[in-house]
């Protein structure tokens, strides 16, 4: 299995780029959900699951994922 690089857009990790395994097709999965975008996870436990959906290839060889809803922490999985 390859890896796809994800630009995610809107929501808690807006911006953030990361390497995401891709399919046989070279594409990303259709859903992901990110946690703690560029922190540490909180000792307060009030930690939240950010779900991003495949968006479009961006043009760069790369993709986009967009921001769908935030959920407490393990409601996502």
């Amino acid at each position: 299995m390859g890896v796809v690089r994800v630009r995610f857009v809107g929501g808690p990790a807006d911006e953030l780029v990361r390497e995401l395994p891709a399919d046989p097709d070279g594409r990303p999965p259709e859903r992901w959900i990110v946690r703690h975008p560029g922190r540490q996870p909180s000792p307060a436990g009030d930690e939240a699951d950010h779900l991003y959906e495949r968006d479009r290839r961006d043009g760069y060889g790369g993709w986009t994922m967009r921001f769908v809803r935030t959920d407490p922490f393990g409601a996502t999985e």
